[in-house]
């Protein structure tokens, strides 16, 4: 979308604005995956599977997310896996320099808007280390104390914890709503995108207000959802990675923007990405490429539809469409370009590359929480990560990315090992420096994996 402050501009009020319709080219107006698309971020596009030397290299109107070049990580061609001949774990003192090389990453990033807040006590992680106490909010609405259900809905999990066992990130997690209203809306990507001197509407405030009373509704239980009182157009989306993918158990934050002509035109929606590329309808720029947003072709009934297309609508489709199974066949023309079983292969070995990254995205994550959802996130990493460690087991064995973890190690040695080489041996990689991001965020069963 084309956007510039247009201080001199003497037009009627309805014009006077900062939002400016997108250009868009009739012949060029899909945003795909691939290099001959449009983009209503205005940043270049590029391949996420064939990546080449400018993959690296944001675009100058990015938000300024944090990049890491792969070769910050480690070469890939000279990784030497963990596992001998028998597929035994063996301990490798690397490990802690590759967490150390992780840590030193994240120190010297300029944050980017939108994973601003820090935490302090992360910068020297360490399993003994007491994290400072916080006050424990009052519930936002009756809790069978019980189950530790909520109706938030925050996580599935906590609903077999009787609430009296937790401690205070586990019952804000309990407690956190999934839809809110909250006043501090500095970080968001979109905060100079304003009116000015523009007074909406009462039929677009009636609109916003609306789509507010669907998410609150019918949100899943995985995607969280924040507006903004004093930014009526300004929203902030998390969403959780499905099951059975390659994003299982990661938090991918969006910021949505919408313009003084919605529901005439969709919502913008910037994706926040740390500077990871983990799917080709999401670019390290932001760019999110979906029909339903008019930034990729599809049907009739595929595109925005004004009189029925809704924000929830939306974020569904993200978490449903983008992340998938197979985020690879996302890649036009893929799907009839690799078929068979070189289709599989290339589709398993890019899911295995989007885990590794998801992984690093994930220690990002609990070192810079969005704003407005840090109580998530420690909560989230604090209920998630056996299960995250044990799929990480399971992979660095041979498993698929996306399998049924708990079957596979049930089944033993009749278990098909799918798992690349390579793959298995980044997994192995991984987990010491994702285990000391767990065990400081407070997940005590993980110390297990320490053996």
């Amino acid at each position: 979308m084309d956007m510039e402050v247009d201080d001199d501009f003497n037009g009627s009020p309805s014009h006077s604005l900062i939002y400016k319709k997108p250009k868009q080219d009739k012949n060029n107006s899909s945003i795909s995956g691939s290099n001959n698309s449009a983009d209503r971020n205005d940043s270049t596009s590029d391949l996420s599977y064939q990546e080449d030397a400018n993959n690296d290299e944001v675009d100058a109107n990015d938000d300024g997310d944090a990049t890491f070049d792969d070769d910050d990580f480690g070469n890939d061609d000279e990784i030497v896996s963990d596992y001998d001949d028998d597929n035994d774990y063996i301990d490798d003192d690397d490990d802690d320099d590759e967490y150390l090389k992780l840590q030193a990453q994240f120190d010297n990033v300029d944050l980017p808007p939108g994973v601003e807040a820090t935490v302090s006590w992360l910068q020297d992680p360490s399993p003994s280390e007491e994290k400072p106490s916080t006050a424990v909010p009052s519930p936002p609405h009756q809790v069978d104390k019980s189950s530790g259900a909520s109706s938030s809905k925050a996580s599935s999990s906590l609903k077999i914890i009787k609430e009296e066992t937790m401690d205070d990130v586990l019952r804000k997690l309990m407690y956190f709503k999934q839809f809110d209203t909250v006043t501090d809306c500095s970080d968001h990507h979109y905060i100079d995108v304003k009116s000015s001197g523009w007074e909406p509407p009462k039929s677009w405030a009636k609109k916003i207000q609306d789509e507010w009373k669907i998410l609150e509704q019918n949100l899943p239980e995985t995607i969280f959802v924040r507006v903004y009182e004093s930014r009526m157009d300004l929203l902030r989306a998390v969403i959780i990675g499905p099951a059975g993918t390659p994003y299982h158990d990661g938090l991918f934050v969006f910021d949505v923007v919408f313009s003084p002509w919605y529901p005439s035109e969709p919502p913008m929606v910037h994706y926040h990405s740390s500077g990871f590329r983990l799917n080709p309808n999401l670019y390290e720029c932001g760019k999110v490429c979906l029909s339903l947003l008019n930034t990729w072709q599809g049907g009739k009934d595929e595109m925005w539809l004004p009189d029925k297309s809704t924000m929830l609508q939306v974020l569904v489709s993200i978490q449903a469409l983008i992340l998938n199974a197979e985020p690879f066949f996302n890649e036009p023309g893929y799907e009839k370009s690799f078929r068979g079983e070189a289709g599989k292969k290339k589709s398993r070995e890019y899911s295995e590359d989007i885990f590794i990254k998801s992984l690093k995205k994930m220690m990002y994550t609990i070192r810079n929480p969005p704003q407005h959802f840090e109580d998530l996130v420690a909560g989230h990493f604090r209920v998630r990560a056996v299960d995250i460690m044990t799929a990480c087991q399971a992979y660095a064995a041979g498993a698929e990315v996306g399998c049924d973890v708990k079957k596979w190690l049930e089944d033993g040695d009749n278990s098909p090992k799918l798992g690349s080489n390579n793959f298995r041996a980044e997994v192995s990689k991984m987990m010491k420096p994702l285990l000391k991001y767990f065990i400081s965020n407070g997940s005590k069963d993980c110390e297990k994996f320490q053996s």
